[in-house]
């Protein structure tokens, strides 16, 4: 199994990593985001994640060596039947994905993973979920980071068996949350509010 566990990800130093795509979207979005969340992390939850992620090919065996990969972007994202079927082959093999729209991602995300897993499907995640409560209290389940449109946030799984092995943050911008204060000017409680969120999926995913 990729995935160490919860002991392992605070007594030994993991890495998580930066999922690079094709299709013209900007999969580089958000720099300051990954660093903050491991920052946040090891001192909030002790992890000892290293400091800075890396960056990863889908197509690329690579991706074995992180048992946490994060996905991000505004646009068009295309998979080629080798990522696709790498990329299951990672999911299936214990490793966790995560999606955060940053907005205009939602189309070509939902297109692209039916080709990794064409017969499973994203299932909303009630505000019971553990995901919502695994460190700190979302009572009303996914907070909402930046008002760019009026829909409310959702968070979708891709489980299998009972394993979640992807996770899709929607109309939330989670990420823009992690990044560093002087980016996007949030006040220090809603950038604390996703740095929470955040440490509640790390700490979500490695205690699976």
């Amino acid at each position: 199994m990729l995935l160490a566990g919860w002991t392992n990800a605070r007594s030994q130093s993991v890495k998580i990593a930066l999922l690079k795509y094709g299709g013209g979207g900007d999969w580089y979005a958000d720099p300051t985001a990954l660093p903050n969340l491991i920052a946040y992390c090891n001192q909030e939850l002790h992890t000892n994640i290293h400091p800075e992620p890396s960056t990863v090919e889908i197509g690329s065996t690579e991706i074995f060596h992180f048992p946490f990969v994060h996905l991000t972007g505004h646009g068009n994202i295309v998979l080629s039947e080798n990522e696709a079927l790498n990329l299951k082959t990672y999911l299936e093999a214990g490793g966790f994905l995560h999606v955060d729209d940053n907005y205009g991602l939602d189309e070509f995300f939902r297109r692209e993973i039916k080709k990794v897993f064409p017969n499973r499907e994203l299932v909303e995640l009630p505000p019971s979920h553990p995901l919502f409560h695994k460190k700190y209290n979302f009572s009303e389940g996914l907070p909402k980071i930046h008002e760019h449109a009026n829909k409310q946030p959702q968070a979708f799984g891709i489980f299998i068996e009972e394993r979640m092995v992807c996770l899709y943050t929607y109309e939330s911008d989670l990420g823009d949350g992690w990044e560093d204060p002087a980016v996007h000017n949030d006040p220090p409680e809603v950038r604390e509010r996703a740095l929470k969120m955040g440490a509640n999926i790390i700490s979500y995913v490695f205690s699976q």
